[in-house]
C-alpha cells in the first residue's frame, strides 16, 4: 500500500515540525539561563560587577608624594597663630 501525504500533512512536516523543535530547545536554554541568573549568578561578584548591579562606593586617592601635600597645604584654611 502506498500513502501518499496530502499537502498540509507536508507542509506540516517540513516546515512546522522543525520549527517547533526549535522554539522547545530555545524556551529550555531560556527557562536555564533564568533559573541559573536568579539563583546563582546574581550573587557572584564578577557578574555583578560586569552587569553594574552593585554600586561601588567612590573612594578618594590617598595623599601620596611631595606635590599632593604642598596642594594640600595650599588649598587649607589659615589657622591664625595667637
Amino acid at each position: 500500500m502506498e500513502s501518499s501525504l496530502s499537502i498540509w500533512e507536508h507542509t506540516l512536516i517540513v516546515f512546522l515540525r522543525p520549527l517547533l523543535a526549535i522554539t522547545f530547545v530555545l524556551s529550555l536554554i531560556t527557562l536555564g539561563w533564568l533559573l541559573a541568573w536568579k539563583l546563582v549568578l546574581v550573587h557572584v561578584p564578577l557578574v555583578q560587577e560586569v552587569f553594574g548591579l552593585k554600586k561601588k562606593p567612590p573612594r578618594s586617592k590617598p595623599q601620596i608624594g611631595r606635590l599632593s601635600k604642598i596642594y594640600s597645604t595650599i588649598h587649607a584654611p589659615i589657622s591664625p597663630s595667637t
